[in-house]
């Protein structure tokens, strides 16, 4: 297993968090198809260092929203504000690839950072080798994108979006296709970069046991916010219960203590430990 040891330290922290680590901002969206409404009165703010996830049943409005908040699909009411050159690294939930197209997972990570290529001048975000390294890549980076696993092929989306050198990632089912042991780590690893980066992080999210840990706030969506806040705090409401149940307090809890708007922190050894879905979680 691979221990990620050698991120570097953060850049100083901003001053105004009220102002100079705000990236995003979603203001009363509304949206509807002809005659049906999918969005209701939506609004959230996204800062740097901070981890938003978005949870809600099929049908809920989240892949609409995240295509308004990307710019993909102008609201019919509302409006969003993107802090000006805004980076953002986008993973799907899935993509198509042409069965007869020739591109091995080099080639395709190389595709996804050619717009990003020039560094900024205060440019602390990691390195395209760490991020081979940290997830595990390099013994696939030869092979052709249409012979990897799903659990690989979602390690190596969440590589592209990295590559970006995002300011924001969004993430649509970042998990999809991993086993358990490999998507607490990869929950891990998201919590590790953004503390070493001070990333902001949308995640989209049926991984309610899991996600609950990594996150610093949840919005619980069902075309409208139905409740927000704390992770523990909205499992334990009432609407959220009404949409998914009551779950085990042992296991929905927060147990990462994160000031979305303090750099530098860390926990734990500071290590992220990542292995190949097929290997066991003892192997070196």
């Amino acid at each position: 297993m691979h221990k990620a040891n050698s991120l570097r330290e953060p850049a100083e922290p901003e001053k105004s968090p009220s102002q100079n680590t705000q990236l995003i901002e979603a203001i009363n969206l509304c949206h509807s198809f002809g005659d049906q409404d999918v969005l209701q009165d939506i609004s959230l703010t996204l800062h740097r260092g901070e981890i938003i996830t978005l949870i809600g049943p099929n049908g809920a409005g989240k892949s609409t929203l995240l295509k308004i908040l990307l710019g993909l699909l102008k609201p019919s009411s509302g409006e969003v504000w993107r802090r000006p050159n805004l980076r953002i690294g986008f993973m799907p939930q899935k993509i198509q690839i042409d069965p007869t197209l020739p591109m091995t997972v080099e080639r395709f990570l190389a595709l996804g950072k050619q717009a990003n290529l020039k560094p900024d001048a205060d440019d602390t975000t990691i390195s395209s080798q760490q991020i081979l390294e940290d997830l595990n890549l390099q013994a696939l980076l030869n092979k052709p994108i249409q012979k990897i696993s799903g659990g690989e092929m979602q390690r190596v989306l969440l590589a592209r979006a990295l590559c970006t050198r995002p300011q924001l990632l969004v993430l649509d089912e970042p998990v999809q296709g991993v086993d358990i042991q490999g998507q607490s780590e990869i929950y891990q690893y998201i919590n590790q970069i953004r503390n070493k980066y001070q990333y902001g992080i949308l995640m989209v999210s049926h991984d309610l046991h899991i996600v609950m840990k990594h996150t610093d706030q949840v919005l619980c969506l069902n075309r409208h916010i139905c409740c927000s806040g704390h992770p523990q705090e909205v499992s334990q409401s009432e609407d959220f219960i009404t949409l998914f149940g009551e779950h085990d307090p042992a296991i929905a809890v927060y147990e990462h203590h994160h000031n979305p708007h303090v750099c530098g922190h860390s926990h734990g050894d500071g290590h992220i430990h990542l292995h190949h879905p097929d290997q066991k979680s003892d192997s070196k």
